[in-house]
C-alpha cells in the first residue's frame, strides 16, 4: 500500500510538471502585438515565479530529500544518490555537463520578457582569447546575469560568436546531491580556483568566465535607487587574470537592484551581524526582501546588463602586488567609466553616482 501511494504521488507529480512544462514552453509569439496579452503575462510570471522558487528552495529540497529518503524503505535510492556524488566530486570543476538544451528552454524567454532583460555590446570579444567578465552589482538574486550569460535567451551566442559565456557562482552549491546536476545542465560553474583554472587553461579559446564580484557582501547593499559595488578589496579575479592572461572586461546590469525591496540593517546592528555571520559559515547572506505581488514575485523593471570593452592583460605566472594593483586600478577605472556612459540610456538620472566600497 506504502509503494502504491508513492507512485501516485509520483504520478501526480509529474502530470502537474508535464502541465506547467506545456504552459510555459508554449510560444505565445504570435499573440503579442504591441501590447502583452493576459496570457503572455500569465506565463511570464509562473517562469520568474518558478526560477525564484528554485533559487531559494530546490537546494535546500534536495538536502532535505536527500536525508529523509535515508530513514524510508527507498534508501537505497539514496545511498546511490551519495555514491554517485563522492564519484563525480570533481566534475564540476573540470567542465561539468553543459547542454545546450537546458539553456534554450523557452521558459528562459518569458523570463527574459517578463522584466525584460537586455544583454547590450560595447565592443567585441575575441574567440581566440579568454576573459574574465566582472558583472555588477549582485543585487538579491542576479536575474540579469543569469539570463544573458547561464541561458541563450538575450542573444549572447549571437552577439559574441565564438566566446562561451560561463558564469561561474556559489562552489558549495556544486555540493548538494540532485541539484548540482541541473545547475550544470545550464552551464553554470563553481567559482573556485581550480575551476577558473580549467575554464582558462584546459578547454582552449573563446571562454567568457562571469563571476559577479561583490557576492554576498554586495546583496545585502542592494535596494531600489543604489548603486553600490563591493570592489576595493576584491583583488582575486585581477590576480587570476594575470596569471593565465585573460582579458578583464567590467559588466554593469542596470536595473538588478530595483527588482526587489530589501530590508536594509546598518553595520553594527544586530541584525546585521547576523547576516555577516550566517555569511561567514554559509557563504551567502540571508536577505530580507519582498517583491510586487505574492512577497516572492519581482517588480517588472527593466535590466540592461551592458558589457563593456576588454582591458588586455598580460600573462604573469607569478604576478606581483604592484601588477596586480594596476590592472585592479584600472578595471575600477573602466567600470566606472562604463557606468557613466550608459546610466542615463539605461533609464538613470544624470545625477546617479557610482558608490565603490
Amino acid at each position: 500500500m506504502k509503494y502504491k501511494n508513492i507512485l501516485k504521488g509520483l504520478l501526480q507529480l509529474l502530470l502537474i510538471l508535464s502541465c506547467v512544462k506545456n504552459l510555459l514552453g508554449k510560444d505565445t509569439t504570435k499573440e503579442m502585438t504591441t501590447e502583452k496579452t493576459q496570457w503572455k503575462e500569465l506565463i511570464e510570471a509562473l517562469s520568474v515565479l518558478q526560477w525564484v522558487l528554485t533559487f531559494l528552495f530546490l537546494g535546500l529540497s534536495c538536502c532535505i530529500l536527500s536525508i529523509y529518503l535515508m530513514f524510508t524503505s527507498l534508501w537505497p535510492l539514496a545511498t546511490l544518490s551519495f555514491v554517485w556524488l563522492v564519484i563525480d566530486w570533481q566534475t564540476p570543476e573540470k567542465g561539468g555537463r553543459r547542454t545546450t538544451f537546458v539553456r534554450k528552454w523557452k521558459v528562459w524567454k518569458h523570463f527574459r520578457d517578463f522584466f525584460p532583460i537586455k544583454l547590450k555590446k560595447t565592443a567585441e570579444l575575441s574567440p581566440n582569447k579568454n576573459y574574465i567578465l566582472g558583472c555588477h552589482p549582485h543585487g538579491i538574486m542576479s536575474a540579469g546575469a543569469f539570463s544573458c550569460f547561464s541561458t541563450e535567451s538575450c542573444g549572447f551566442t549571437e552577439l559574441y560568436p565564438g566566446v562561451r559565456s560561463c558564469l561561474a557562482i556559489l562552489a558549495g552549491l556544486f555540493r548538494i546531491p540532485l541539484f548540482r546536476e541541473y545547475i550544470m545542465s545550464a552551464g553554470l560553474y563553481p567559482v573556485s580556483k581550480p575551476s577558473l583554472i580549467h575554464l582558462l587553461s584546459q578547454s582552449g579559446k573563446g571562454n567568457a568566465v562571469v563571476i559577479i564580484i561583490g557576492g554576498a557582501a554586495e546583496s545585502l547593499s542592494s535596494s531600489p535607487g543604489a548603486n553600490t559595488v563591493v570592489i576595493k578589496q576584491r583583488k582575486g579575479f585581477v590576480k587570476v587574470a594575470l596569471e593565465f592572461g585573460a582579458d578583464l572586461v567590467p559588466v554593469y546590469s542596470f536595473g538588478e537592484n530595483e527588482l526587489f525591496q530589501q530590508v536594509l540593517f546598518t553595520e553594527g546592528s544586530i541584525g546585521r551581524k547576523l547576516q555577516d555571520l550566517f555569511k561567514k559559515v554559509m557563504g551567502f547572506a540571508p536577505c530580507l526582501f519582498v517583491g510586487e505581488k505574492f512577497a516572492f514575485l519581482p517588480y517588472r523593471k527593466p535590466v540592461t546588463t551592458v558589457v563593456g570593452s576588454p582591458i588586455s592583460v598580460p600573462k604573469r605566472a607569478s604576478p606581483t602586488n604592484e601588477e596586480v594593483d594596476h590592472y585592479h586600478k584600472l578595471y575600477m577605472e573602466a567600470l566606472t567609466k562604463l557606468f557613466h556612459e550608459h546610466k542615463v540610456s539605461c533609464g538613470l538620472s544624470e545625477s546617479h553616482k557610482l558608490v565603490l566600497i
